[in-house]
């Protein structure tokens, strides 16, 4: 039986190691691996064979072309042997970046066919069911991202990426073959789309403390650029050739991705940074998505940030959820002037979070900059509610670039001020935060639209070049006061968020609970270590499912 075909010299050199300590187990035992000098060169690939069995223990032959040794494995070890690392190359950021980016660019295909299928599906409720859709995946993903970084830390990165991203991209073939099958399967999807706290846990085990935070920064500039091109590739796609073929093409880049991850993208967790056993235990308070919550009030700074984290993210999660229905509705927005706007807000945010960030660090100071990005998002979100003209949305989009240097700032102010050992903790309560708002705000904003009876209007048939392209209505005047409540009512959050910013000391971050320090393997001597024992050990961004 053939079960592995992969270059061996990791596993005999291993077994050289771990041979001076542990005795013989009898003819072809790990003894005589000891003396194998490596088994084999670097270049040359090997195969394995299970060649007998005998309870519960297994007679492996190893080999090349040239030689071939047999050694006895019991379950464990054998397991362990046929999940070892394997793809192409050592583990890098940019296995990470590759895959990142083909995951949501495969949805940045979708937007402009997502809309009309929405609309189709749920013509009299569209903003309320859209925001439903979005809330029950979110607080999936919150309440699932700690149990599955937990579950990563024993059985490894890769094969929870593939599961994560498997189960994200499922639901896209759905689109043109089920409609309602399509959008409860996004809901359900939520329990396992975490991708980015898996490739975060990735990058950390890869890359040491003062390159994390660069290696983060690469991360999350390739998830902008995927989305800053793919909408207008969609939106071209669907209005020359139609949806199916945007679909399709969707599909093969998902198909693409897990074929990545499957072949190319090698194993990062070392081995000894694992539990001794596979099936090691996973307590509850590794998979309790609300432990960090729990220590949100044992201080009142952290109180104060994480207040002003819920109020300012709770509307921003909303907003990310219905705006290009908004868009389209309020303004009547093409499908090509959708995605042209998603792309010039991406490369503005793209440069406040890597230019216009570090001047206001520099000039005006931390807690500035958080009250300054806190202003723009006042004026974006007002902007967004008044608004009905297509000039105040592009310069609304332009404030609502600046507007995102508000969490980034709040991040660095909680890295630079907290006690080293408290910096996984502080950081776990604000991703959590995040991931809760993430379930709330798009079910708030589908709320609000269906109080104030904001609808899709009907989309009509117009003639353009001897086809037949659909468009949206120009908004009725039941509409035309407050074009958009959800946003006024974010405005008003953010304001409150802004009120208690102020508050927030500059200096002196840290926790005043002596309960905490005695975990001195906080998280950033141990960021990735599943041996930290709880929450306060643990990467943060495992638990962080905002994106």
């Amino acid at each position: 039986m053939l079960i592995w075909f992969a270059p061996m010299t990791q596993w005999c050199k291993r077994q050289q190691r771990e041979s001076a300590t542990r005795p013989g187990e009898g003819e072809g035992g790990w003894q005589e691996a000891k003396h194998n000098e490596g088994c084999f060169h670097h270049s040359q690939i090997g195969y394995s064979f299970i060649i007998g069995a005998n309870h519960h223990r297994f007679q492996l032959e190893v080999g090349d072309f040239h030689r071939k040794y047999n050694y006895t494995l019991d379950y464990t070890e054998l397991k362990a042997l046929a999940f070892q690392r394997q793809g192409i190359g050592e583990p890098s950021v940019y296995h990470a970046v590759v895959v990142i980016f083909l995951e949501f660019f495969a949805w940045g295909l979708l937007t402009t066919p997502m809309l009309t299928v929405l609309h189709r599906t749920f013509p009299q409720h569209t903003f309320l069911m859209n925001g439903l859709i979005h809330g029950v995946k979110g607080l999936l993903s919150f309440l699932s991202a700690p149990l599955i970084g937990a579950l990563s830390d024993v059985w490894g990165r890769k094969s929870f990426l593939l599961l994560t991203v498997f189960f994200t991209c499922a639901p896209i073939p759905l689109m043109k073959i089920s409609p309602w099958w399509y959008f409860a399967v996004i809901s359900m999807s939520g329990v396992f789309a975490v991708t980015f706290s898996v490739i975060f846990a990735y990058v950390a085990d890869i890359t040491q403390e003062h390159e994390r935070s660069t290696a983060y920064g690469l991360v999350s500039a390739t998830f902008a650029a995927s989305l800053v091109t793919s909408p207008a590739i969609g939106a071209y796609l669907s209005q020359a050739y139609g949806d199916t073929l945007v679909v399709v093409l969707a599909s093969g880049v998902a198909l693409l991705d897990i074929g990545f991850i499957l072949l190319a993208v090698p194993e990062s967790l070392p081995e000894e940074m694992r539990p001794v056993s596979w099936g090691a235990p996973i307590s509850w308070e590794q998979a309790d998505p609300f432990a960090s919550l729990r220590k949100v009030g044992q201080d009142s700074t952290v109180l104060l940030i994480c207040i002003t984290v819920f109020l300012s993210y709770l509307p921003e999660a909303g907003q990310y959820s219905s705006f290009f229905l908004y868009l389209r509705q309020v303004i009547g927005f093409s499908s090509e002037t959708v995605a042209a706007f998603i792309g010039v807000v991406g490369i503005l945010s793209i440069l406040a979070q890597t230019v216009v960030l570090g001047i206001l660090m520099r000039s005006i100071g931390n807690k500035n900059t958080i009250l300054l990005g806190l202003g723009f998002q006042i004026l974006q979100l007002a902007w967004y509610g008044f608004g009905s003209q297509p000039w105040m949305m592009w310069a609304a989009g332009a404030v609502a670039a600046m507007s995102s240097i508000t969490f980034p700032a709040i991040s660095a102010m909680v890295s630079r001020n907290a006690d080293p050992d408290q910096q996984g903790v502080v950081q776990g309560m604000i991703t959590g935060i995040r991931g809760l708002c993430n379930g709330l705000g798009p079910a708030l904003y589908g709320f609000v639209f269906y109080l104030f009876h904001v609808e899709l209007n009907e989309m009509a048939e117009v003639e353009t070049m001897g086809k037949a392209t659909k468009v949206m209505v120009n908004p009725t005047d039941e509409s035309s006061i407050i074009p958009g409540p959800p946003f006024l009512f974010g405005a008003c959050s953010v304001l409150l968020s802004l009120l208690v910013a102020l508050f927030i000391p500059e200096h002196n971050l840290a926790l005043r609970s002596g309960s905490h320090k005695k975990h001195s393997n906080g998280a950033q001597t141990h960021t990735h270590s599943p041996q930290s024992g709880g929450s306060d050990g643990k990467e943060p961004l495992l638990e962080d499912s905002s994106v």
